[in-house]
């Protein structure tokens, strides 16, 4: 069965007391989503099989995908509200918009259901847990391995592909703009573009042959995901324009294969995304016993380059061993551990 079924999608111990947890994913064309989902299936699975050894309670998922886009959103919306109505004992959501589920999320609080929001945050109501990638530091990796490839005094011509609907692309940015800032590199942003899936990359890499036409004229591209910016450099690629340098999150394969054939992209900061994924249903199983749990939690993201490619596990993991970056860094040991924020 899909991991993205309508239906319970881990296999149940109906001898002991079963726990039913609402799960709504975001996308089934975003690759480190789908990655995403798996691990948390996975760890349903294995949660299960604990359970059946121990006479703990097993766990049953009701599963709901939004979708891409402005319908996605909306999707998402009429989704829980849909899943509150089952009264779970536990929902667990990606959501596609930072602001559009609080109102649910507060229907959620008044009935007592608890929220485990992963990947990003909601804005409005409150969470029992937040996971997510350490998206900051996904940014900022890639700000101060940018600025090493250029001479200290150049003032980098760049532009970004962003997208401020949700916390953890915002957070990559900022954090983007902060490692640029604190190596001392001067930058001009000339144009930004919103894409974060292949369609909309596709869109934002032909805008940028359009706005800038010239070889020379932009030196650094930023994409805040490899949903979108896989097709902006797939557009640069064929255009020719291999004077540009993209910067950009997630890790997925094929921008790993881009970086090892030295195509454009020079640094994906990658997450763990099974890992991620797995953090957040047993903290949802956690939750859905009353039991206590951080309430964010941050998983390490891994800057892959030539020089530690080889190094990335891929997105399933396992989190690799600490190492001491090959560039310039005011924090050159790179750390392989969780973070609770709080």
């Amino acid at each position: 069965m899909s991991i993205y079924g309508n239906s319970a999608t881990a296999s149940v111990n109906h001898e002991v007391p079963t726990l039913r947890i609402g799960v709504l994913y975001w996308s089934i064309n975003i690759p480190g989503q789908v990655a995403m989902a798996q691990g948390l299936q996975s760890e349903a699975e294995r949660i299960n099989v604990e359970a059946k050894k121990r006479g703990l309670p097993a766990v049953e998922l009701i599963t709901r995908v939004a979708g891409d886009g402005p319908n996605g959103i909306e999707n998402q919306i009429n989704q829980m509200y849909e899943l509150i109505q089952l009264k779970p004992d536990a929902i667990i959501v990606q959501p596609t918009d930072n602001a559009a589920l609080a109102d649910p999320l507060r229907m959620a609080n008044r009935q007592g259901i608890p929220v485990i929001a992963y990947d990003q945050y909601i804005s409005g109501g409150k969470l029992a847990a937040y996971i997510t990638s350490n998206n900051h530091q996904a940014g900022y990796l890639g700000g101060e391995y940018i600025a090493a490839q250029f001479p200290d005094d150049q003032i980098l011509q760049m532009v970004l592909v962003e997208y401020p609907l949700v916390s953890s692309t915002v957070e990559r940015l900022d954090g983007f703009l902060d490692g640029l800032r604190d190596q001392g590199q001067p930058y001009t942003i000339l144009k930004s573009y919103q894409a974060v899936e292949p369609v909309g990359g596709q869109r934002a890499g032909h805008a940028i042959l359009r706005d800038f036409p010239d070889k020379g004229s932009v030196d650094v591209v930023f994409t805040v995901n490899d949903g979108g910016g896989l097709s902006v450099v797939d557009v640069l690629a064929e255009a020719g324009r291999d004077e540009i340098v993209v910067a950009t999150v997630d890790g997925d394969p094929q921008s790993i294969e881009n970086i090892r054939s030295r195509r454009i992209t020079v640094i994906d900061s990658a997450q763990f995304c099974g890992p991620l994924g797995a953090e957040a249903m047993l903290t949802a199983y956690a939750v859905a016993q009353k039991e206590s749990v951080p309430s964010h939690i941050l998983i390490p993201v891994f800057p892959i380059t030539t020089k530690t490619l080889n190094d990335y596990p891929g997105w399933k993991g396992p989190i690799p061993d600490s190492f001491t970056k090959l560039w310039p860094s005011k924090a050159p040991l790179w750390k392989n551990t969780t973070s609770v924020v709080r």
